[in-house]
């Protein structure tokens, strides 16, 4: 065989290996289509989840913190040190040690340390000591002038916190949950580490262990789109209510 030909068929037997291996990599959306559609719909039910318990866990705690600290309306010194504590030494541990750490947690209210139930469970923790920090850093900046002069009037202090403080930080509260919907899609991403599902494990799975990039952009992209719809909406909402 001379080295001509040779050398022609060995570039067709190339050609044909890297045509097969493109075949392979593509994504196939016919066949992913429906899991992609799944795994939208976990992160939205995961990151909805985790934004109201956490969200209303941490407004509780945050008020606490706020209203406990010196010269607070519910004034408390070792409650308040107890809880400040307790969320300085949650809030900082990175999201997957937690989700290795509180797995015996996990594992006794939720019944199981993996699947969706169990991720969502962790991820609400999270969420909860990280929103109470939020809540107490945006109620500080409220003038004490107009809580005083509720004081004064006698309102009690559910009256106070109701009608007043809350009202008073709302619109830098929206975004401060605005961020936290950020984070908390972050943290859905890295859920599919225990079977939650969603976006993050569909592109781990289906692209980077597949060796499929355009399935991780697409991914990647949907998780983008959303985070950007939660931050123009919440500016909106942040604006309408500033401007009241």
């Amino acid at each position: 065989m001379s080295t001509t030909t040779f050398g022609a068929l060995n570039s067709a037997i190339s050609s044909s290996a890297d045509a097969a291996n493109t075949a392979i990599l593509a994504a196939d959306w016919d066949r992913l289509g429906p899991t992609f559609g799944e795994a939208i719909v976990d992160t939205l039910v995961m990151v909805s989840v985790t934004l109201v318990v956490g969200g209303i866990l941490g407004l509780a705690i945050g008020v606490l913190l706020y209203t406990t600290r010196a010269g607070g309306i519910l004034q408390n010194k070792a409650f308040y040190t107890l809880l400040n504590v307790l969320v300085n030494f949650v809030r900082p541990i990175p999201f997957i040690i937690m989700i290795t750490a509180f797995g015996p947690l996990t594992l006794a209210v939720v019944g199981t340390t993996i699947g969706r139930e169990a991720a969502m469970f962790i991820m609400s923790i999270a969420a909860t000591f990280g929103v109470a920090r939020i809540v107490e850093q945006n109620l500080v900046a409220i003038d004490p002038g107009v809580i005083e002069a509720a004081r004064s009037m006698g309102a009690s202090p559910w009256q106070i916190i109701t009608t007043v403080i809350i009202p008073e930080a709302l619109g830098p509260l929206v975004l401060g949950y605005t961020f936290i919907f950020i984070a908390i899609v972050d943290m859905s991403a890295m859920a599919g580490y225990i079977g939650g599902g969603g976006l993050g494990d569909f592109a781990i799975v289906y692209g980077y262990r597949a060796y499929d990039w355009e399935v991780t952009y697409v991914a990647t992209f949907v998780i983008i789109l959303i985070v950007q719809v939660a931050q123009l909406f919440g500016n909106w909402l942040s604006k309408k209510i500033m401007r009241r």
